[in-house]
């Protein structure tokens, strides 16, 4: 443990879930004398300013960042270069500079061709938690509480600036874990960015279809379980789907091969190819994600 956040001022790029539940745990639980928001709209930042999740904000990053402690860019993937770019000659030598951005290799190269030598005090950062809703009116204070947050960090990240961000995460109560970018692009395509665009994909199919209407208004629980993560941010999924396209394309292809072997199962009828596949999947998912007690 690093000990708890003691920040003079923290700003925040982006106050939506993730950067106003981040500020609102660090309220909670840290030691932040003033939280300074930014962002594109001004009535989503004053809707922030009424909910105490920040203390001002400044429509201008470049303005927003000034006098800080550390900067915390949560903005999509896409705009990172933009904003990284707008802030560097802002920031001084000793700023920290993280994000939250779901992919990992993308970042680090705009952060490093935008920060050029302030690039040391930039910590990668990815906090794997999330509810299917977004804005800051969504945001809460246990959001990250004994979720994963991954950092990676790479040969040019400063130690003590890896350290501070560490102690921000876990003021938040969350789990740090340390990885390599390229890893974390891989798990994250296959376990996140996937399942994201199956979801979406299902709920657009079915909603083409003649008789949608219908579909939708007989789907159970099942289907609203599996299809929730279709209620989250598109522009957001855009951006990662894009920005990690290599890896959740080799995903995508892997999936497809499989999914059309069990096409050719269902009709041909082959009972016992579809059993293991089931038995297979739930004893796996038993044991990674041990069922709800009382759950049949």
């Amino acid at each position: 443990m690093k000990g708890p956040a003691s920040l003079n001022r923290l700003t925040i790029i982006g106050v939506g879930l993730i950067g106003g539940s981040l500020a609102r745990a660090l309220r909670k639980w840290g030691s932040v004398g003033e939280i300074v928001g930014s962002g594109r709209s001004s009535s989503h930042l004053q809707r922030a300013l009424e909910l105490g999740v920040v203390d001002r904000y400044e429509l201008d990053p470049a303005e927003a960042v000034k006098g800080a402690d550390l900067v915390v860019v949560a903005v999509p993937v896409a705009a990172t270069y933009t904003v990284l770019q707008s802030i560097a000659p802002h920031i001084n030598k000793k700023v920290v500079v993280t994000d939250v951005g779901s992919v990992k290799g993308s970042v680090v190269s705009d952060a490093e061709s935008a920060l050029g030598d302030r690039f040391g005090r930039f910590v990668p950062g990815h906090p794997i938690a999330g509810v299917e809703h977004s804005g800051v009116e969504a945001a809460f204070s246990t959001l990250f509480v004994d979720r994963k947050v991954i950092l990676t960090p790479v040969e040019g990240t400063d130690g003590d600036a890896l350290e501070v961000v560490e102690g921000l995460w876990e003021t938040a109560q969350a789990r740090v874990m340390i990885m390599g970018v390229t890893e974390h692009d891989r798990i994250l395509a296959a376990t996140s960015h996937l399942p994201h665009l199956l979801a979406y994909l299902l709920v657009e199919h079915l909603d083409s279809q003649e008789e949608g209407e219908t579909l939708f208004d007989l789907a159970a629980g099942g289907f609203r379980d599996f299809t929730r993560i279709a209620s989250s941010d598109p522009t957001m999924w855009r951006d990662v789907s894009l920005t990690n396209r290599e890896a959740l394309a080799e995903w995508m292809e892997s999936y497809r091969k499989r999914l059309e072997q069990v096409i050719d199962d269902v009709r041909a009828g082959r009972g016992e190819q579809l059993q293991a596949l089931f038995t297979k999947a739930k004893r796996a998912r038993d044991r990674y994600f041990p069922p709800d007690e009382g759950l049949e």
